[in-house]
């Protein structure tokens, strides 16, 4: 049984090492966001768009977060808050795990300038947090930014479209 917990230990010290790493090579990057760069062609909705990347257009879907979907309450507004930070914007293009997910979109975190899309959609209360294995770069703290907008009602909060109680896909 102690077995079980030193490893139980050891493997969530290395989880929160790894988004450590990831969040502070954005942060020393100093701005600097090191991935590709594309130009949003269309907002699809929430947590999904389609880009133009090296001249072809890609579709693109957020990692690590979840927006209502097209007949789901909220999904006007999530595709609203999406377009005003993204909408015709040069954005860059970070990849965690994945590269791409069953539906041949490229799985990424968004950022316009220094702003981290994903988890702005989180903190405003329009996209949920979702663990979608192996990508859970930013996970634990989309989770506290969920947890603070759904006790602030903020976004699509008060219409309980998130509350399924379950943070994994």
């Amino acid at each position: 049984m102690l077995k079980q917990v030193l490893l139980l230990t050891v493997m969530v010290l290395l989880l929160a090492a790894c988004e450590t790493e990831l969040m502070q090579s954005v942060e020393e990057s100093g701005g600097n966001i090191r991935g590709e760069t594309a130009q949003v062609v269309r907002v699809i909705d929430g947590d999904t768009i389609d880009v133009n990347l090296n001249g072809e257009t890609v579709r693109v879907r957020y990692v690590g977060v979840n927006t209502p979907e097209r007949d789901e309450p909220c999904y006007s507004e999530a595709t609203a808050a999406n377009r005003r930070m993204v909408d015709g914007q040069t954005v860059t293009l970070v990849r965690d795990s994945s590269n791409t997910d069953r539906y041949d979109r490229l799985l990424r975190f968004i950022y316009v300038g220094d702003t981290f899309v994903n988890r702005e959609l989180v903190a405003q209360g329009y996209a949920e947090a979702v663990l979608y294995e192996p990508d859970n770069g930013f996970h634990d703290t989309f989770v506290q930014l969920e947890r603070t907008a759904t006790r602030d009602g903020l976004g699509c909060h008060p219409t309980g479209i998130f509350d399924d109680n379950s943070t994994t896909r």
